[in-house]
């Protein structure tokens, strides 16, 4: 009897190779197989961006990975085993707690059965992976496994029965062995759609999109592949995170407790940074709001000081939020996008994206919510970020929108899309204000994402206008009182090579009325789908964490005393613009309308139009400006397509008398009606110039061939005062800092050198003398129009005129004076540089014709200025 056992145990021993690890909890590549055919087909139409594969690439060699999922599922391991194996990843054969029965292959389930019957037959104990240390041996071999978080019955498996935890084993597997091991969170979506507050009926039974059912996935799977997407999260690198001072001296099983909490914590973050947070009722954002202690206490104090009755001011407060609040919609949100898409595809030649940069601000998310602030030069701005964010796996965010956007139709559509509406002043508004700053807080407190424009309205000058610091203000205030843990900001920039509104901007900034948004200009909008208009560049900052600037603060934020709040609020402002600033790109349009508009001479070739172009090129390069990708592929070629662009439209034209000559041999002109769309374009890169700008004025105000470059700095800051109103600055970089920069780039391109003998002395080229005056006419249009703004004060004798009024009559007398020859750029004719002029002065001490020295002063200054940049 014994000699038969004998044999048959070596019978089983020759069948299971001398090994008894055969498990289904491993799974073998089927490749060149009926199932990988299966696989590869079921699987083919679940997305996976290239850069999720990139944050396993990044993984160093030789570490193994275990890619973690919230829920135990088959079905999302299938697709890991598959898809990784297509795309050159770790592939995961390995599964903690659980099985692949019905894809092993036949005699790999018959060695497994035998191997179980053999543990049971010889031992009385059923096959254990743990305990005979295979998940080990597994994944040393494979270097890739995978396991679920959360299970059903899992914690009573671990806490009642003492069973083991598979991050409890990996724990003490990662303190046996050198080799790290990466725990990487999986997620995958079958719809962006957020969890309602209630769930539908078809939720209850057939599982959320979010956590569907069997049904549910092969339903989407089948009928909707495209719904379904996989990413990553940043993976743990368990060697170091054992190493913290904070787990070194816990027990395993605490070790293993808080690593499950960490990545369950991180795993749902970064699910509601895809699919944005629950979605509540507006009737319940809505009561949640007015009931709230702080607003109850306040209505009560309200009334009583108005000596109302407290249910008129609770009407009025019910009244005030359905004129702010949004109706955030889904539906609406997925019937827009495929409209924006379509209009960028009509209008537009593509939107070029920054997307490591995006993949930041995703990342930071998972902090916090988003306050997005974008530039604003275009209403297609309202559309195009919230677009890219949905089509890059982002929650739509809530938009900050002007009132006067409210109308029908558009008003409820945009209310779908998370626009939510204020006035343009609080002033006098009492009650108003403090229900729109309790929605603020409320869409903090729910995780919303807000968009808010920080220059209040659309730029007409093409340039950055000087922050408007209202709704920042109510946002800190809101995190102060505890709205979120963190609020990130994201100063963003969006450009255009051509917008929609040129002509309209052109006519409010010469004076005109601005018309008011209505249906009916929705209804002349359909003229401008038959037109082209270039590219759209979108580029997103670093983004700032409220709680990482507050960490470098003296004092708390709460502790902080109203003034030093108003101080963080303006230097914030002055940060985020600064911040959209860096992150400009530098269009050929841009670049080519500045070299029109800044050659002093009324007729020039195509020669000397490319000599100033390829001169701003060479700087805009030596600062590390963003470039076109059209400029970066083909400079010459973007150039020359601009210059095309702005002769079919007859911004530029050819001089008469060369209309038969050939491009290169014909004069060109500018078009003096469009000068001012020429000003727009050029500045829209205008920041990039702006310290060459001012060091090249300070150099031609020394009237000399030779300078040091020490005498510039006082004339460099009095530049910044002056124009205080008109650019944004970095108060943290000296003026030394841009001078010694603008000079080395100046030097770089032959316009001076360095004297032989002379410490930090430099001698102008003759070329060098042509090209300042190139970068110094940057400034031209603004001298012009503080002299004009100058003159008014001068001989205006009405105390009591409104801003609005002084406006029109320096206007009127602006183009009288471009008319009498006593200035001679129409573009400097603009409401918006009169205004920052008046403002510049008025902070002077300068209001009226009384004071007269100081006026003097200033014209003799900016007369001096305006000759050496010559007719």
């Amino acid at each position: 009897m014994s000699s038969f056992r004998l044999k048959i145990n070596n019978w089983i021993n020759r069948l299971l190779n001398h090994s008894h690890d055969h498990y289904f909890c491993f799974l073998p590549s089927p490749t060149g197989t009926l199932s990988a055919f299966f696989l590869d087909r079921l699987f083919s139409g679940v997305f996976m961006g290239g850069e999720q594969a990139d944050i396993v690439k990044n993984i160093p060699d030789g570490a193994i990975i275990v890619y973690t999922t919230k829920y135990k599922s088959r079905f999302e391991f299938l697709f890991s085993h598959t898809r990784y194996r297509q795309l050159r990843l770790p592939v995961p054969q390995l599964t903690f707690d659980s099985g692949i029965f019905f894809l092993q292959p036949l005699s790999r389930i018959f060695r497994i059965c035998i191997a179980y019957l053999d543990e049971l037959v010889q031992r009385h104990r059923i096959q254990d992976p743990y305990r005979s240390d295979y998940y080990l041996r597994a994944l040393l071999t494979s270097g890739c496994g995978s396991l679920s978080l959360v299970e059903k019955k899992g914690f009573y498996r671990r806490f009642v029965k003492d069973k083991t935890d598979p991050l409890g084993y990996l724990i003490e597997m990662q303190k046996k062995i050198d080799r790290p091991i990466y725990l990487v969170p999986q997620l995958m979506f079958f719809g962006k759609k957020p969890l309602p507050a209630v769930p539908s009926l078809v939720d209850t039974f057939f599982g959320t999109s979010q956590r569907p059912g069997r049904l549910r996935k092969i339903v989407t799977l089948i009928r909707y592949p495209g719904k379904i997407f996989v990413e990553l999260s940043q993976p743990i690198n368990l060697l170091q995170w054992l190493s913290q001072s904070v787990h070194t001296d816990k027990t395993i099983d605490y070790q293993a407790l808080e690593l499950r909490h960490q990545l369950l914590l991180q795993n749902n973050r970064h699910r509601q940074s895809i699919t944005g947070p629950i979605l509540k009722s507006n009737e319940e954002l809505k009561e949640s709001i007015l009931t709230s202690d702080r607003m109850r206490t306040f209505i009560k104090k309200h009334a009583a000081s108005r000596q109302e009755p407290i249910y008129k001011i609770r009407k009025k407060a019910d009244g005030y939020l359905d004129e702010i609040a949004a109706r955030y919609s889904p539906a609406v949100i997925r019937i827009m996008s495929s409209v924006v898409g379509w209009i960028i595809n009509s209008m537009f030649d593509g939107a070029v994206i920054d997307k490591a940069g995006l993949a930041k601000v995703k990342a930071m998310s998972m902090k916090g919510p988003l306050v997005l602030i974008p530039c604003h030069k275009s209403h297609i701005d309202y559309l195009i970020l919230s677009y890219v964010l949905y089509q890059n796996n982002m929650p739509c965010p809530h938009i900050a929108a002007g009132k006067n956007l409210s109308f029908w139709p558009l008003g409820p559509i945009f209310r779908g899309g998370g626009a939510f509406f204020l006035r343009r002043t609080f002033r006098g508004a009492v009650l108003y204000s403090r229900v729109f700053s309790a929605y603020i807080h409320k869409l903090l407190e729910e995780g919303f994402h807000i968009e808010l424009f920080i220059e209040g309205g659309r730029s007409r000058t093409g340039k950055l206008l000087m922050p408007k610091l209202g709704l920042i203000s109510i946002l800190l205030d809101a995190y102060r009182n505890g709205a979120c843990e963190d609020m990130i900001f994201v100063p963003v920039y969006i450009g255009y090579d051509r917008i929609i509104e040129e002509h309209a901007y052109v006519h409010e900034v010469e004076g005109g009325k601005k018309e008011d948004e209505n249906l009916s200009q929705v209804i002349r909008a359909r003229r401008f789908l038959k037109k082209r208009y270039g590219k759209i560049y979108i580029n997103f900052h670093d983004p700032i964490s409220t709680r990482d600037l507050m960490a470098e603060a003296p004092v708390a934020l709460e502790r902080m005393a109203q003034k030093d709040i108003n101080a963080l609020c303006r230097n914030l402002g002055w940060r985020i613009i600064n911040a959209i600033d860096q992150q400009t790109v530098v269009t050929p349009h841009g670049l080519v309308a500045a070299a029109v508009l800044n050659i002093s001479k009324p007729r020039f070739t195509q020669e000397e139009l490319m000599e100033a172009v390829n001169a701003y090129l060479a700087f805009a390069t030596s600062q590390n400006a963003k470039l076109a990708d059209t400029i970066l592929l083909n400079p010459d070629g973007a150039m020359e397509y601009a210059i095309d662009r702005y002769l079919s439209r007859k911004l530029i034209e050819k001089a008469p008398g060369d209309k038969d000559l050939s491009e290169d041999q014909a004069d060109y002109t500018v078009n003096s009606a469009k000068r001012s769309l020429l000003e727009f374009y050029k500045n829209n890169c205008i920041s990039y110039f702006v310290p060459a700008a001012f060091t090249a004025m300070a150099i031609l105000k020394k009237d000399a061939f030779q300078f040091n470059a020490s005498d510039l700095h006082i004339e460099y800051h009095f530049f910044q005062d002056f124009f205080k109103y008109e650019f944004a600055f970095d108060l943290d970089r000296p003026p030394v800092h841009y001078v010694r920069k603008t000079i080395k780039s100046f030097i770089d391109d032959a316009m001076l050198m360095p004297h032989q003998t002379i410490p930090d002395s430099y001698q102008i080229t003759s070329s060098g003398y042509r090209k300042l005056k190139l970068f110094a006419a940057f400034l031209k249009p603004y001298f012009q129009s503080y002299k004009v703004a100058l003159h008014f004060l001068r001989t205006n004798r009405k105390e009591d005129l409104e801003t609005k009024d002084k406006l029109k009559k320096i206007q009127s007398m602006g183009l009288q004076m471009v008319k009498n020859k006593e200035i001679d750029l129409i573009e400097s004719v603009s409401k918006i540089n009169y205004a920052n002029g008046l403002n510049y002065f008025s902070t002077n001490g300068i209001k009226n014709h009384e004071h007269e020295a100081a006026i003097s002063h200033f014209e003799t200054l900016i007369q001096t200025y305006l000759n050496l940049l010559g007719p």
